[in-house]
Parts: C-alpha cells; structure tokens; sequence
C-alpha cells in the first residue's frame, strides 16, 4: 500500500481487517501479498542503523528496554528473550534485554495507583541508565505511555528506536530512529514487527565469532 493513501489512527481503532467476503484460502493470499507489500516498503537502511545501535548497545554492555501495549507488548517479550539468548556470539558480551511489559505485577499496580499512561516510564526510573536503547513497539504511534516513555528516555541519555506502523503517528518525531511497517492492517503490521525483531536477532547471531 502507498505510504500516501495510509491515514493515522488511534489505539485500538481499526481502518482495515481485510477486503471482506472471502473464503479462508483467498484471504490467506490476500494476506500473505499484503504482508509481501509492506515488507518491500520498509526501509533496509534505517533497518541497518537500528542493528548498529543494538551492536553498539551490547559492546558498551548497555541495556535494551523493550516496551509496547497489546500485541506489541507480546512481540516486545518475544524479542527480549530472541536478544538476550537467540542473538548470543561466544566471544562477544550479551545483549541485556528486558521488556518492561512482563511485570503484570507492577503493570497494574502503576496503573491503579497512578495511571497506565505512567506504567513504562515508571519501570524506566528504576532501570534505565544513560547510554542504553529504549526500543518501543506501537502499530499507531499515539499510545499515551509510548509517547511519555519516549521523552523520559531522552531525557535521562538513553537511545530511543520505535518500530510503528500506519503513518507512524506523533511517536516518529519523539525518537532518534523511526521504522514504519506501512500497512494499515494491525496484523501485517505486528506480522513485520516480529519479523524485524528476528532479523536483528539472526543478524547479530550470524556474525564472526572474535
């Protein structure tokens, strides 16, 4: 889909399930060329420099804080673990990843007794340190808690990389790198979400041993 003809959106609102009326194998090829699309529109160079942050993350022995609301919130677990295990080179320092969505504990204790707007950035205060990489996860880019946690990161010297989708909503001018899946179905969007979290992964696994 044209970047161009993709319209911002809010949390949870959908502009686009599918074409509608099509049995389960035609839907599938319709999903699959989708998810083809807006895999050739994502941009491999901003890709590359995101890899290279994460190196250099890992060299300086930094942290990772991954974070996302929903099914970004899994996908933000999921690269946690592919980071810190999946992504190990012998030889080479690990990359400390932590997703800040796998407290449910602490989750719900901020947002009852504070605000859900203030879950992530309340996890920051006692974890984040200058110099580590905030990586957030949003389809929309306007979830409340992302676009805090975005300025608290910068603020406090860390890195900021925000994977989005649709537009890239007001998130992709609060971050040092932006990369946006342009679709505006959530689930090519997420699709590619995990699928650039595997080519990180596999990318820095690949590498020369030292």
């Amino acid at each position: 889909m044209s970047a161009n003809k993709i319209k911002p959106t809010r949390p949870g609102r959908f502009h686009n399930s599918g074409p509608g009326n099509l049995g389960p194998a035609d839907f599938a090829r319709w999903y699959r060329a989708a998810c083809s699309s807006a895999w050739d529109g994502v941009d491999l160079k901003t890709l590359a420099l995101i890899a290279k942050e994460l190196l250099k993350v890992r060299d300086s022995k930094k942290k990772v804080l991954i974070m996302g609301n929903g099914g970004s919130a899994a996908i933000a677990s999921h690269m946690a673990v592919d980071f810190s295990k999946t992504a190990r080179v012998p030889g080479r320092p690990l990359i400390r990843a932590v997703a800040l969505t796998d407290n449910v504990e602490f989750l719900t204790a901020v947002a009852n007794d504070m605000s859900f707007d203030d879950v992530f950035v309340a996890k920051m205060e006692a974890l984040l340190e200058p110099g580590d990489l905030a990586l957030l996860i949003s389809g929309s880019g306007n979830s409340r808690n992302l676009l805090k946690a975005a300025k608290y990161a910068k603020r406090h010297g860390a890195k900021t990389v925000a994977l989005l989708g649709f537009e890239g909503g007001k998130l992709k001018a609060l971050v040092d790198r932006h990369l946006i899946v342009p679709s505006d179905q959530y689930g090519v969007i997420e699709e590619l979400h995990m699928r650039i979290g595997h080519v990180l992964t596999f990318f820095v696994r690949q590498l020369k041993e030292v």
